[in-house]
Parts: structure tokens; sequence; C-alpha cells
């Protein structure tokens, strides 16, 4: 991994106020990468509180700036640089004291970093976000932070004693419920630097999420790197179908959503809890990968497609109301003509609700950056122009079909798009990744469960009216909640 010789291509920063008020200790944060990375940046936020810092969501006014890096592909390791850079400049020309730099690419890559960007002050990995609070009193008592504070090996998992700041807007919140991952796919190196699977027990994950619930929280997202294999390493019986009726009995729960399940390993009992009318909504993020056999090998990812087409069409069949996410990986090593048109096949056929499709990234230390059969770049944009173009189509003839239907939305508050409409999301539309419901009249408070009739379809998103008030699920008495979805790095 070098660092680019080039500016980077960021947006500039915006200048503004270089102190904060009253003498205050400021602190800002950027959080790149994945909903379990920004759980990470969460924890440092809390962090940061507990040792007094004020969060600013302007750059320049910051004392410490602390960025939490993604280090899985090359374009997240690309971004993470870039923006590591552009923020070193701050300390020129802005109020920044200190650089922090945290997350998967300092564990990945400690040593690299250290030598090859001096700019930075001090490192933090993937497991290290506490130790945040020792740079943050660094000399306070005489003791200094050293510049390296990467653990080796990852092995922190978050627990409910432990500081924590939500950075959204508070109805909706990630919860982590495991850490690492066990498995062996060929072109991952998340495993050589999260660590292997190590799950919360559940009453620490109730507890949490009934805290959460109580102060406002209306949609629990459960993430992890491989939620299906929840408890396994536990070594005790715990497992996903205990956590989530647990889970299900948290009174002031609204909906509780399931993230990274893998297609080997889903049982019955999972897909009995989804098609039963309760608070776990129909939604399954299971990312496939690819669609054939010989590929499926390639990957080492441990079923075949046989058992895929069987998942899908089980899922279908038992869950009417299913909205099903999934993501592929186009131009692995070896992925011939014939590979890919089979995958534009089952895409069509299976008619996913919503598809993210990724480019292959060549990745040190992994079984498939070992291969030289690769497909050139030209090839790869090309399918993943044709299988988004299926896709899109599948999205529109589907979201089409819900004119007129009467839907559960959670209202979030004012539209991305205009001020003058308010947008939410209905239970088959997951936060950040898919699209939205816009609605166009009637009154309503961000976090309240309201009905509303569709009257239009994007491609992606929905336009509907919301219904009279009385049909609403609201949200706990006393919560307080911003208009409009905070975005890291905006203070929470």
């Amino acid at each position: 991994m070098t660092t680019p010789g080039g500016r980077p291509t960021l947006a500039p920063v915006k200048t503004g106020n270089k102190t904060a008020p009253g003498g205050e200790r400021t602190i800002h944060f950027v959080s790149l990468g994945c909903p379990k990375n920004r759980v990470d940046t969460e924890v440092m936020l809390g962090v940061s509180g507990q040792a007094g810092y004020r969060v600013v969501d302007d750059a320049t006014a910051a004392e410490i700036i602390v960025v939490n890096t993604c280090g899985f592909i090359e374009s997240a390791k690309q971004e993470s640089i870039d923006t590591i850079l552009e923020l070193s400049q701050l300390k020129k020309d802005g109020a920044c004291k200190r650089l922090v730099v945290a997350g998967c690419l300092t564990q990945r890559y400690p040593e690299e970093l250290s030598k090859g960007m001096p700019e930075i002050d001090h490192l933090l990995g993937s497991s290290d976000m506490l130790a945040l609070g020792r740079i943050l009193a660094d000399g306070e008592h005489g003791e200094r932070a050293p510049r390296m504070l990467v653990g080796n090996p990852a092995d922190y998992i978050w627990k409910l004693g432990d500081p924590r700041q939500l950075s959204l807007a508070p109805h909706s919140a990630y919860v982590k419920i495991a850490e690492g991952c066990s498995r062996k796919c060929a072109f991952c190196a998340i495993p050589s630097f999260r660590g292997t699977q190590r799950s919360r027990p559940i009453a620490d994950v109730v507890a949490e999420v009934e805290r959460l619930c109580n102060a406002g929280t209306v949609e629990i997202n459960l993430i992890s790197q491989d939620t299906v294999s929840y408890g396994r390493d536990l070594r005790d019986g715990t497992d996903l179908e205990q956590l989530i009726k647990a889970l299900l009995q948290v009174e002031s729960l609204g909906w509780l959503r399931l993230f990274y399940l893998y297609p080997d390993a889903l049982g019955d009992e999972i897909v009995e809890l989804l098609a039963a009318d309760n608070k776990l909504v129909p939604y399954v993020d299971m990312p496939m990968q690819h669609a054939t056999d010989r590929m499926l090998k390639r990957m080492r990812r441990g079923y075949n497609q046989k058992r895929q087409r069987e998942l899908c069409a089980h899922l279908r069949q038992a869950v009417p109301a299913l909205s099903f996410r999934t993501a592929f990986i186009v131009g692995h090593p070896g992925e011939t003509q014939e590979d890919f048109d089979a995958l534009c096949e089952f895409v069509e056929a299976s008619a996913f609700d919503h598809v993210g499709v990724f480019r292959y990234s060549h990745e040190e230390g992994t079984h498939s950056g070992t291969l030289e059969d690769l497909v050139d770049e030209d090839t790869v944009s090309a399918r993943i122009e044709q299988l988004m173009g299926i896709q899109r189509a599948i999205s529109r003839k589907k979201l089409r079909a819900r004119i007129g239907q009467t839907l559960e939305v959670l209202v979030e508050g004012l539209s991305d798009e205009s001020e003058l409409l308010l947008q939410g999301r209905h239970a088959g539309q997951a936060p950040d990744v898919d699209g939205v419901v816009l609605l166009t009249n009637g009154t309503a408070q961000p976090g309240e469960l309201r009905r509303a009739k569709v009257k239009q379809a994007a491609d992606y998103d929905l336009v509907a009216e919301l219904l009279p008030d009385r049909a609403a699920r609201a949200r706990p008495a006393g919560t307080a909640v911003s208009k409009k979805r905070a975005r890291l790095p905006l203070a929470p």
C-alpha cells in the first residue's frame, strides 16, 4: 500500500470559526466504511464526551480530529488515505493540534502508516476505541500517550458499560451483536485484521436495546460480520433465534431488522420468525456474491447455486411480504462470460428487491489475491453496468406494483431532496442503503410509525400520502428527535 502522490479529491473542508467559545476542548470525527465502523466511531464519541470534549461539525474548529478508517478493499483504503491527507492540512490551516487515525486501515497496516504518514499523531486499531481516552488525557497527569496504540490481535467487543453516543437521529440505531469473522472466504481479508468471531451475551444485547428503545429508538438494526453465526463461539447453546426471541420481548421496540445473514446456515426457525406478524420486519440482507458453482467454489463460500436457489424460493414462499437485499462481486479472478451470464439470469429470476454490485478488489493476504486470471477493468465496468441495469428495471417494476398499497412508514424528518417534503422508510427499506418514501402531505414527527398510501414510484423511491394521525404509532413520549438525520462528520 502506498500513499498517493497527488492531492486528495475530496470536497474542500468548510472554513469557519477556528476556536470554540469559552475555551472548550473540541473534537471532530469522520467515520468511513460500514455501519459496524459507525458503531466504533460512536464508542469514541462516548469516550470524548466522558473526557469533556465538545464535538464540532466544523473540522477547522477542532483541536483534535479523529478519522475512523476502512481497510476492506482498495477503493476504501484510498478514500481513507485521501481523507487523512485532506484533514492533516488543518494542522497548518485550522485549530487542529493532533490528528488521530483509527480503525481497520491502521489495524491492517500499522507500520506502513506509521512510517509513511508522519502527519498522523496517534494510531488506534479496530479494537482500540477506548484507548482514545489515553490520547485525550495526554499530559494531564504527566503521562504521555504513545503514538502507536494498535493492539494485536484485535480482541475488543463492546459491552453495555462502555461509552457510546449515537451519531444518527435517535429513532434508528445499529446494535453490534458480535465482532470479527471465523469464515474463510477467498476474497476477504477481514478476519486477518478484525479477528475471529466474538459474540456478545444475549443479556448484554437485550439491555442495550432496552436502553435505546426507552430513550426513543424505534428501529433496531442488528449487525455483525456474520449475523447468522451469532453465539456459536460462546459454545453454550446461544444462537440467533434465542437472541431474536429475547429482543422481541422488549416492549418499547418498534422494528427489529437483521443484516449480514449468510446463506449456508439460515435455519427454518429464523424463517418462521421472519414470517410471523411481530416486530421483526420481513427483511433479509444476505450477500450471495455469485451464482455458479464454479465461482462460489473459487470464492470459498461453502454452498452451491442449488442451495441459493432453494433458499430464495423457500424465503419467498414462507415470507410473502419479504423484502430481499443481496450483493454480488463482479470480476473475481476466473469469472467467465458464461459465469456472468448465469449471474444475470439468477438476478432476473430471483427478482431481488435490492442489489448491491461490487467490483472485485485484489487484496493481499487473501487466497483470491494469489490468483492470476484477472478480468480486465473495462470488462468488469461493462458487467457492473449491465447487472445494475437489470436490477434497476426489476426495482422499478416492483415499486410500481406498490402503487395503491398502504404501508407503515417510519418518519425520519425533512426530505434530503426538498424541505417541503417529509421523508421516511417502510419496513422493506433499510437505513442508508435502500430507497426512501417521500411523504407529500400532512404533518408528522420524526420517529413516528405512520400509515401512508403509495401514489407514485420511481426506480428506487416511493411517493406516498400520509393517512390520518389516529393511525400513528408514536415513539415513546418525551423523546427529543432532530428534524433531519445527522451524518458523520456532523456533530451528533
